[in-house]
């Protein structure tokens, strides 16, 4: 099974990007999703957070406020790389899980895996190609600002909490860019498709 790791920074179309991919038939796999089910309440992941940064991230019902924990480790390095220690090996934990239970059903399939912080945390040298996803950046600070309902101080501080596009860009084995329309980019995916189904027949 091809194993492939997508990645880009925040609101850069990578949602739309997997949603094509996944309807061509890829096993797509979205890490923010499986960032939310290890932090639900009962898991250690929930408890490890509230231990580190107390109960006032909590909401009523005893879920994590996203919000608040995110107001607190935007704002601050050092508390960011501490809630990235605690998640991410949670999170690779469950995703290789995923990918034994997939490769076990599915050997010549393909699988995605699309997460925001794969460069970042290292996490992107398990997989055998990577697909970089990114945007103008004067596109991208309207797509965040309209797509999180904030001004634009707001959106240049989210965006310059991680590592930049260019930087990025750097270790991709394809990029899609997804500046144009829906259209443009889709094309773009469908193009790096085929390259992905003729790498994964060399395999074989």
């Amino acid at each position: 099974m091809l194993k492939v790791g997508l990645t880009g920074s925040i609101a850069v179309g990578k949602s739309h990007v997997c949603s094509v991919f996944r309807e061509l038939g890829c096993h797509v796999l979205d890490a923010d999703q499986t960032a939310r089910q290890v932090v639900e309440p009962g898991t250690v992941g929930l408890q490890k957070i509230v231990e580190s940064f107390g109960e006032s991230v909590l909401a009523a019902e005893g879920k994590l406020d996203r919000k608040k924990l995110g107001a607190i480790v935007f704002a601050d390095e050092g508390k960011r790389q501490l809630l990235n220690s605690i998640v991410h090996p949670l999170v690779i934990g469950e995703q290789n899980r995923w990918l034994r239970a997939l490769e076990a059903n599915d050997p010549d399939g393909i699988a995605i895996i699309d997460a925001a912080l794969m460069i970042e945390s290292g996490g992107y040298k398990r997989f055998d190609r990577l697909i970089v996803v990114w945007c103008e950046p004067d596109i991208q600070l309207r797509r965040l600002m309209s797509r999180d309902g904030i001004d634009e101080a707001d959106a240049k501080q989210k965006i310059s909490a991680q590592m930049p596009q260019e930087e990025k860009k750097k270790f991709a084995d394809f990029l899609i860019d997804t500046s144009g329309t829906y259209e443009a980019t889709r094309s773009r995916v469908v193009e790096v498709f085929g390259r992905l189904k003729e790498f994964s027949a060399g395999l074989k």
